[in-house]
């Protein structure tokens, strides 16, 4: 697939010493790792700038709207070349700048999720105690970026194990979840999605949609009659679903809501769309 083509971008970064892992710079520095890897982005979208310059700088002169994309391509190249990634540069809230700026698919656009790869002993605590690990969190704190702490080793045992043999194998090591589902959920928290759920007797169901989602537009996800004929949206939420053994229960309890269209859907809601077309 084409990485051009991704929402964002998992960085896997070294955060741990040890002699008979050799690093391929010699030494262990997160930021270092981090600023090759954004060189390498940058060099990356200077390619496509550069040859889209080349093409728009063809018309540029005998049409405003493509000596504006002009001037847009050089004063973008010039900020790369800065060594700065794009995700960076300034619009002024300028909606066709944006709009162009999406188009260009430019790598270094991606929100970018580290990922500090450390110890197993250093998993315990969540890397609080590392001083790599927190080098990274500083950084991606400064950069509207997400980390996660995982031991790629702790992972590959994993991969090896059924079901019921991870969790005890996590509960062992006094973890709660594994890397993947830390990456799942610093993915969505990045991206601004949730999960809604559906569920019936053939199947149970989760949804991905946008945070601010309306309950319409959330059913529109299922299929394009659900928004077009909605009606209400009969929602709980899991929490309260789970604890209560069963949707019926649940209802009988009152925590069944009824919602209508300007309802924004909420992570984890379970929900009954009634719609009619």
């Amino acid at each position: 697939s084409n990485i051009r083509e991704v929402d964002a971008i998992v960085h896997v970064v070294r955060c741990f010493e040890d002699p008979n892992v050799v690093h391929v710079d010699g030494s262990i520095d997160p930021l270092r790792d981090i600023e090759t890897i954004n060189l390498e982005l940058i060099f990356s979208d200077l390619e496509v700038i550069e040859r889209k310059i080349a093409r728009v700088s063809r018309g540029a002169k005998n049409d405003k709207s493509l000596a504006k994309e002009l001037e847009l391509l050089n004063n973008l190249k010039t900020f790369l070349e800065e060594g700065n990634l794009r995700i960076n540069f300034p619009t002024k809230g300028d909606k066709d700048k944006e709009a162009l700026l999406k188009e260009y698919n430019l790598l270094s656009s991606k929100p970018v999720i580290f990922a500090a790869n450390v110890r197993e002993e250093d998993l315990i605590d969540d890397g609080k105690d590392n001083t790599n690990v927190a080098k990274v969190r500083q950084f991606a704190e400064s950069n509207n970026s997400k980390v996660f702490v995982i031991s790629a080793q702790i992972e590959q045992e994993i991969s090896e194990l059924d079901e019921e043999e991870k969790q005890l194998f996590l509960e062992e090591l006094g973890l709660k979840e594994a890397g993947l589902e830390k990456l799942i959920r610093a993915s969505y928290d990045l991206l601004g999605l949730i999960s809604y759920i559906t569920a019936g007797p053939e199947e149970t169901r989760a949804w991905t949609i946008k945070k601010g989602t309306k309950a319409p537009a959330a059913a529109g996800k299922i299929h394009s009659d659900f928004e077009r004929g909605f009606i209400r949206a009969e929602v709980v939420a899991y929490t309260n679903l789970v604890d209560s053994g069963n949707y019926n229960t649940a209802k009988e309890k009152g925590l069944v809501r009824s919602e209508g269209k300007e309802y924004v859907v909420q992570d984890g809601d379970v929900i009954l769309f009634r719609f009619n077309v």
